[in-house]
């Protein structure tokens, strides 16, 4: 996933785009101050590339001091008193600012793996405000940018620049500029047509500062007479924490782990991120199949929080037509191209050779124009809703 606080008009961190040029033989880079190289084995860095540091220094302070906070938080919960109420509000307000990023811009609007009514939307964007990761439109395109151009200069957390990079130090510097112009091709029609989010676009501004520090902050106050300086700092903990679980998807789910579905892409299966990310760490199923609203293969929830979130919301009518992928397309997947750690293969790993710098075909999920016809025909719906 790519939570995004660095665009444009939407919040405190703010940033154009990052230049980067390639070298050539008999050419002088027109930049001075090359990023240090960190090679991953499963896809090494393109040769003859070089980056320049285009730091956000608002940002950089901005993280510093929330970090800090985050910090302090954690301490004055070992000697300070907190309420037990503050203790479970600032859970509750994790758990649904981390819904509004899983089970809304995630896998509702970036990958449409679900529809969802008017009253499950709003709900989801005011989740989405608590969470500030970003008004929704901006993240899901970068998201969907993400999976068409994994791993590229158009991937904003390209995890092949290290793990620092894709897991925060991309928000730290300007984006490269093929994010840009990438970005520019990816589709967003569906969510230029959505009031809600449109209308979450036009006031983020205002939404954002509300539902994601100021109203958690208060209500301790007001409700329980909780200590202001406790409240303010369990807030800073939780937004901080939240973030950093949400970037563990950009950054160790793309370099440690298995690839029992594709071993040619860098995601990869991590159980630990899984459950830190309410079930967002099975990222190798996902970027093999990212229309599955489990997000998964595996029946039950696991730590799939947000499945869970999904199928409640299916009980009441609320969600419907949601999508997952047939077994057998998913076992013949796993033969073709896997590392022979799916249980089908019996340990044995695929013969298809490694096409990982050949991203023709990769799609950001369902309605993508380059998704084939076959799979959309080997989809499962659960409660369908007739047309």
């Amino acid at each position: 996933m790519a939570p995004n606080l660095t665009g444009s008009g939407s919040g405190l961190f703010l940033a154009d785009a990052e230049i980067v040029t390639t070298k050539h033989v008999g050419q002088t880079p027109k930049i001075t101050k090359p990023i240090q190289q960190h090679t991953q084995p499963a896809h090494p860095q393109p040769q003859g590339r070089t980056y320049k540091w285009e730091i956000v220094w608002r940002n950089v302070f901005g993280f510093i001091y929330l970090h800090l906070g985050a910090a302090y938080g954690l301490y004055l919960a070992f000697v300070t008193p907190i309420k037990l109420q503050t203790t479970l509000f600032t859970y509750f307000c994790g758990f649904m600012g981390g819904m509004g990023i899983t089970a809304g811009a995630h896998r509702l609007w970036a990958h449409k793996t679900y529809k969802a009514n008017t009253a499950l939307r709003v709900i989801l964007m005011v989740c989405n405000c608590l969470a500030f990761q970003n008004h929704v439109y901006e993240w899901v395109r970068d998201h969907r940018v993400h999976h068409k151009f994994t791993d590229t200069d158009a991937d904003p957390h390209n995890s092949r620049r290290g793990f620092f990079f894709s897991h925060m130090g991309w928000l730290l510097m300007k984006k490269h500029s093929d994010v840009k112009t990438k970005g520019k091709l990816v589709d967003m029609s569906d969510l230029e047509e959505d009031k809600v989010l449109m209308f979450q676009k036009k006031y983020y501004l205002l939404l954002m500062p509300l539902f994601c520090f100021f109203l958690p902050t208060m209500i301790p106050i007001w409700l329980w007479n909780e200590n202001a300086h406790v409240a303010w700092y369990a807030c800073v903990f939780r937004f901080v924490l939240s973030l950093n679980c949400t970037w563990l998807v950009n950054s160790a789910a793309h370099m440690w782990g298995t690839k029992p579905y594709d071993k040619n892409i860098s995601p990869v299966q991590n159980y630990y991120v899984s459950a830190l990310a309410y079930g967002e760490g099975w990222h190798n199923y996902h970027h093999a199949f990212p229309w599955d609203y489990k997000t998964s293969e595996f029946s039950g929830y696991s730590f799939n929080f947000t499945t869970a979130f999904i199928d409640l919301f299916a009980r009441l009518g609320w969600a419907y037509d949601l999508k997952t992928v047939n077994p057998d397309m998913i076992e013949k997947r796993a033969k073709r191209t896997g590392d022979g750690s799916h249980a089908s293969t019996h340990g044995k790993k695929s013969s298809e050779q490694d096409t990982h710098n050949d991203h023709e075909g990769d799609i950001w999920g369902w309605d993508d124009k380059d998704m084939k016809e076959s799979d959309r025909k080997m989809v499962v719906y659960y409660n369908r809703k007739s047309e």
